[in-house]
């Protein structure tokens, strides 16, 4: 069986529909095509039931000659169902025209099952879309498979030592936490636990390697809400600072610390310590 999912959005919502697009692979024994925008064929890259990543951009930019290319693309394969989480006149007249006999979405003329989202945080909430096939979706069991030698390459490269990584993880934006706080922490926890390796992450990069490092740490401390879900999926602690709790699973190891809209300079290294459990 093969399933197609069109993808619109930033890297953030795309990883945050990996866990309901892999376990829809593993209940129906399917491989995956997914049409998503260039920059973030990396999150599908993560995930091995995905065979092919398309190219497109879902935006008032595309011409005529970009949804034919795109028909083109959905034709030829034979897919029995599409999770559909774009919207709009040209991407339902792009699947009316195809043979898929299966077309999930939230709205559309060209749907044949129409969902809602549900409840949870925000890998749980396409639920509806596997529930309308009579398939389960528990988004806070989903892990993240990694290639044995991305992991060894990142052991390999872990600063020596046996005490515990505590990975950082900065978000870059403006109200973040202050970039002298992020320095002076580990030193401050090493008066605490003088075996302590700690590594600070930078932006960009291939996003496996990062995944990579996350799963290869003891702890995350983060701001980077990419990153933040890099470590849900690994199963790792995580401080996600400026985090939504609601939008994030409920479970131990994981705490959501300080508010983005209002800024992360609030935040004291006494409150990051005690988050981390060393207050």
């Amino acid at each position: 069986m093969r399933l197609l999912a069109l993808s619109p959005g930033s890297l953030q919502q795309q990883l945050e529909r990996l866990p309901a697009i892999a376990t829809a692979a593993e209940q129906l024994k399917a491989t995956v095509q997914v049409a998503c925008p260039l920059a973030h064929r990396q999150a599908w890259e993560l995930v091995p039931a995905v065979e092919k990543v398309i190219p497109f951009n879902f935006d008032e930019g595309s011409t005529l000659a970009d949804w034919a290319n795109l028909l083109g693309c959905v034709r030829e394969p034979d897919f029995q169902v599409c999770f559909n989480f774009a919207s709009g006149r040209q991407v339902n007249l792009m699947l009316g025209m195809s043979h898929i006999p299966t077309r999930i979405a939230l709205d559309g003329f060209a749907t044949t099952e129409q969902v809602q989202l549900g409840s949870g945080w925000t890998a749980q909430q396409p639920s509806g879309f596997l529930q309308a096939i009579g398939l389960t979706l528990d988004a806070d069991r989903f892990r993240l498979s990694l290639p044995a030698k991305s992991l060894d390459t990142v052991r390999a490269e872990q600063p020596r030592g046996d005490g515990p990584l505590l990975l950082m993880a900065p978000g870059g934006q403006d109200n973040d936490w202050p970039e002298s706080h992020w320095r002076a922490l580990p030193d401050t926890i090493r008066k605490r636990l003088p075996s302590l390796r700690s590594q600070q992450l930078t932006n960009g990069g291939k996003l496996q390697t990062r995944a990579a490092q996350v799963a290869c740490s003891d702890v995350v401390l983060s701001s980077c809400p990419v990153t933040q879900l890099l470590a849900v999926f690994a199963g790792v602690p995580l401080v996600a600072l400026g985090a939504d709790a609601t939008e994030m699973p409920q479970r131990e190891g994981l705490r959501c610390l300080g508010d983005s809209r209002m800024g992360l300079g609030q935040l004291s290294e006494e409150d990051v310590l005690t988050a981390l459990g060393f207050g």
